[in-house]
């Protein structure tokens, strides 16, 4: 589709896309029983590099159920296979990316592919590679994972049997003992030395693959929280000592982000752990290295970002929360032990924070509802997840509203989307650059290291120190889409729809015949 941006504020040049925006935002302050408010107006210069790099990912967790369906899906997807189901022919496809498979409104009736708005990486020119303990090949490791149909893992095993994970890092202090089994592909020595061969494999597969740049994502096990400690992990320079002395606090996790910010690559963590320690934060900002995370925010959790936002919205007042789910997987597997799932049970925990504290009329200060999350490992149910929630809130003159959700959720179907949608964001993220209007020479400056546009697709979104965590799923997704409708110097929807109900504004528009323009995006695949 071929669509322009017919604006004075947007110029495109051969490199860029680049528009004057006026960013509006609003600071508010309260004093007593007073509230001051002052409307603020940025005036800015976006700039978007045109080109799209080649590039790579690797996986933490390659061999994995979610390492393996992402692999199978992106060769399905770009060899566009079809295979035989009990309910007829399946064809490759993107659905759940938010990115591949959702729309955003440009005006009037007339919408188009979110991951279309900028240039954007196609799936189909993504480069993977990765890690795992297990040394099983890509193909063994998709039947391993049961995950997809038989007809189509037929097809893809061919092509998958050469994929073999590089030896991981293997610590059985921070995952389940119950993955000892597993573990016949690892890094031997020190913590330095693993550092230095993670930082090889690297430098491998970008010169094996002649990509321009790698993402490095964790999707291997879920790891116990690390303890922050003085001296240790609280700063890079601590860190690096610790590091080189081989202390036992560090994890797998933080040594694979350490490798990746030393090397250049944004790092993504879908795991809950606490792999961004203070110090791998210092080390990010330091070297202008892009992190995110932590953990994929797929099914269950997605459910309760958009629900509890519903209800505090309306009005309605949540008081008990309980998530239970059960599954079979190795990813359930591992969370049956006790320290692995109470990363989990925190990541999924902390989801409705901002929705409570954001309405002081339902909630007093430091209330909040009772939220329970329970996890069970049960092996017959293998990827197919049971997510079971009930949500009690308390509605007007102390009745009670009582709502109770069945989620059946194919985990690393769910999964998979996510990683592509972080990998593409990701790497739009690092095209885009912003300064003030007006400055002259002054340098354009990309986004904070700390990536929290990601945070959509996060059940635990990671921020920069001092600014406000975002859950809600509606302005989660809404910040993707103006950030990206803000670089081709388009408002943001407000939904206001003006045109449509104020009688002089429905006539000018009736007159412009806006949906009869032709409006053009500059994609970047002339």
């Amino acid at each position: 589709m071929d669509i322009v941006v017919n604006s004075p504020n947007v110029k495109y040049t051969e490199n860029y896309i680049e528009a004057n925006y006026d960013y509006l935002h609003t600071r508010a302050e309260k004093n007593g029983n007073k509230i001051e408010v002052t409307p603020v107006t940025e005036h800015l210069v976006i700039r978007t590099q045109k080109k799209v790099p080649r590039v790579g990912v690797m996986l933490v967790g390659w061999g994995g159920n979610n390492g393996s369906t992402f692999t199978a899906a992106v060769i399905a997807n770009k060899l566009g296979l079809s295979w035989q189901t009990r309910r007829g022919v399946q064809k490759a496809n993107w659905y759940g990316s938010v990115t591949q498979a959702s729309t955003v409104r440009l005006g009037g009736d007339v919408h188009v592919q979110l991951g279309k708005l900028l240039p954007t990486l196609d799936p189909d020119d993504l480069e993977i590679d990765g890690w795992d303990i297990s040394s099983v090949n890509l193909a063994d490791a998709m039947e391993r994972a049961q995950v997809l149909e038989p007809g189509l893992v037929q097809q893809l095993k061919g092509k998958m049997a050469a994929m073999k994970p590089r030896p991981s890092i293997y610590d059985q202090d921070f995952i389940a003992a119950n993955q000892a089994s597993r573990a016949d592909n690892v890094i031997k020595g020190t913590k330095l030395e693993q550092i230095h061969q993670i930082c090889r494999d690297i430098e491998n597969f970008k010169k094996k693959s002649n990509v321009d740049k790698i993402i490095v994502l964790w999707t291997a096990n879920t790891e116990r929280f690390s303890d922050v400690l003085e001296g240790v992990n609280d700063t890079h320079a601590n860190l690096k000592l610790a590091i080189a002395s081989n202390h036992p606090e560090i994890s797998p996790s933080t040594l694979f982000a350490y490798a990746a910010i030393s090397m250049d690559c944004t790092y993504i963590n879908g795991s809950p752990q606490n792999t961004f320690l203070p110090a791998i934060l210092e080390m990010a900002e330091k070297a202008n290295v892009f992190v995110a995370g932590d953990d994929f925010k797929s099914g269950q959790t997605k459910i309760k970002s958009v629900l509890v936002d519903f209800l505090v919205s309306a009005g309605i007042k949540p008081t008990s929360i309980v998530s239970y789910n059960h599954l079979g997987n190795n990813d359930g597997k591992n969370l049956s032990a006790p320290k692995q799932f109470r990363s989990k049970e925190i990541s999924k925990s902390n989801v409705v924070d901002d929705m409570v504290n954001s309405n002081d009329i339902l909630y007093k200060p430091g209330e909040k509802p009772d939220h329970v999350v329970v996890i069970k490992y049960v092996p017959y149910v293998g990827d197919s997840k049971r997510a079971l929630d009930e949500y009690t809130s308390e509605i007007m003159m102390g009745g009670v509203n009582t709502i109770v959700v069945h989620n059946t959720c194919e985990d690393s179907l769910l999964a998979t989307p996510i990683i592509l949608d972080l990998i593409i964001l990701a790497e739009l993220c690092s095209r885009i650059q912003i300064k003030q209007k007006g400055q002259g020479d002054r340098e354009f400056t990309g986004f904070h290291s700390v990536l929290s546009l990601l945070s959509y697709l996060c059940k635990a979104p990671l921020v920069p120190p001092g600014t406000p965590v975002v859950n809600a799923h509606f302005r989660q997704r809404a910040c993707i889409e103006n950030v990206m409708k803000a670089c081709l110097g388009l408002p943001p929807d407000s939904n206001m729809l003006l045109e449509c109900k104020v009688p002089f504004l429905m006539a000018d528009e009736a007159n412009n015949e806006p949906h009869k323009k032709k409006i053009k995006i500059a994609n970047g695949r002339h």
